[in-house]
């Protein structure tokens, strides 16, 4: 499959997509089931922070969605459990208040989802892609398997934030020399096709493939670094009102707030708590858990700016030499272990630097995985933008509130993460796997 400007057509290979669909739903619950299977029961009903929802929440949430979308919206078929839709509805009641719900007990939950999955592999092989707008190329299964694994991804952070010993493990990345190429990378201006029309699975903030301009600028090589952000922290940034805009100010120092998210000074150095370990934190690797406003001060610190949302997806998918606009920065081909650190694969960044094969063709490294990286822009729709299949997926979340962040995190998984996927938070955030890199407009 390749992103250009043409529609999906019947050159779309329907049974490879629905191979894919069958392993990327089998691998969400996979990762669901080892995320819920690692702590015990109390551990699941508890709420590990006001941010969050109770693991339980979660589990039986997926379930709902997924009989909500395939067995009901696709198949037509009868609710299994219409009495509880109000409780796992997530815009009916706020994370704070879900402990206080009548929630499934875990062993319910797992039955209530591993029942819905029953019916929905069953459907999967019986239903056509094709005559609906949900079922095009399998897009509602599509997208069940990229919400399955973005709450996967919410049960991680939870795992983050939760008090109590190592739960998780996970080999480390590959160590590698320390990075001698350029600090930053030159990207001409010039048009280039932003967003997507032709990605069967992609979301309907990613669409419509449009022509964006954009001036020359730099752009970091690499995401920011642990040793980098140090540098700030020494030279006393968070202390300097000169660096932060005025609702940062008013944010870090109403909590607060002096270093990144789960760091502590002792003994002369920083450590950080890290899925129940504690560890000194590593120069080399991507800064993480830092909110919008650090992101921003530190390059206006460093005589910078956090790129535009058009500037990262310029330098992540567009190939000067052939003007397209690729699926990923290393070209169309899936990610790969060589590529980008995804899929939980490991419970941290890589060092900065990392899978050369994954680079952009301007020498953009790790734009995919390791950190969600923060851009200057607010969410907003691109033109001819249209909800599908619901407005509460995107449409609700458009304006200035909310901060555009690219690239996905070592915690994403593919079916979820591409050149033109679309993350957003608010700019006070930092619990979530979310680092930057810095650029700067091209003097002419």
């Amino acid at each position: 499959m390749t992103d250009t400007d043409t529609p999906v057509g019947p050159d779309i290979d329907i049974e490879l997509l629905r191979r894919r669909a069958l392993t990327t739903l089998s691998a969400a619950r996979d990762r669901t089931t080892l995320l819920t299977s690692c702590v015990e029961g109390p551990e699941l009903t508890a709420q590990h922070s006001p941010l969050m929802s109770p693991l339980v929440w979660d589990l039986a949430h997926i379930g709902n969605q997924e009989e909500l979308w395939l067995l009901r919206a696709v198949a037509g078929r009868e609710a299994l459990r219409p009495d509880i839709d109000g409780l796992y509805d997530a815009f009916e009641h706020p994370r704070s208040e879900r402990p206080t719900l009548p929630l499934l007990p875990p062993e319910e939950a797992r039955r209530y989802a591993a029942e819905v999955r029953g019916r929905v592999l069953d459907l999967l092989e019986s239903t056509a892609f094709g005559g609906t707008r949900l079922t095009e190329a399998g897009f509602a299964f599509g997208m069940i398997a990229q919400h399955e694994q973005q709450h996967d991804e919410t049960m991680l952070i939870t795992h983050q934030l939760r008090r109590g010993p190592q739960v998780l493990t996970a080999p480390d990345p590959e160590p590698v020399p320390p990075f001698t190429g350029p600090a930053e990378v030159l990207v001409p201006g010039g048009p280039f096709t932003m967003g997507t029309s032709t990605e069967p699975w992609a979301l309907d903030n990613e669409r419509p493939a449009h022509r964006r301009e954009v001036a020359s600028f730099w752009i970091d090589t690499t995401p920011v670094t642990n040793h980098a952000y140090q540098a700030f922290i020494d030279d006393g940034g968070y202390d300097d009102p000169r660096w932060w805009t005025t609702d940062g100010w008013a944010h870090i120092r109403r909590h607060s707030i002096d270093a990144p998210q789960f760091w502590y000074r002792e003994a002369g150095q920083w450590l950080r708590r890290r899925f129940g370990v504690t560890e000194v934190v590593a120069a080399d690797e991507p800064v993480l858990h830092v909110c919008w406003y650090e992101a921003d001060a530190y390059a206006r610190w460093a005589g910078r700016r956090l790129p535009t949302e058009a500037e990262w997806e310029k330098a992540a998918r567009h190939d000067p030499v052939t003007g397209r606009s690729t699926r990923y920065p290393w070209g169309d081909a899936d990610p790969g272990p060589e590529h980008a650190n995804l899929g939980q694969r490991h419970l941290r960044p890589a060092p900065a630097g990392s899978y050369p094969a994954g680079e952009s063709p301007y020498g953009v490294r790790q734009l995919i995985g390791d950190v969600w990286e923060w851009t200057s822009s607010d969410l907003a729709p691109y033109p001819g933008f249209a909800a599908f299949p619901y407005k509460e997926y995107s449409e609700v979340f458009f304006g200035p509130e909310h901060k555009v962040l690219r690239g996905g995190s070592f915690a994403v998984d593919e079916v979820a993460c591409r050149g033109t996927f679309r993350n957003w938070d608010y700019p006070i955030r930092r619990q979530i796997f979310s680092g930057f890199r810095t650029a700067r407009s091209a003097v002419a």
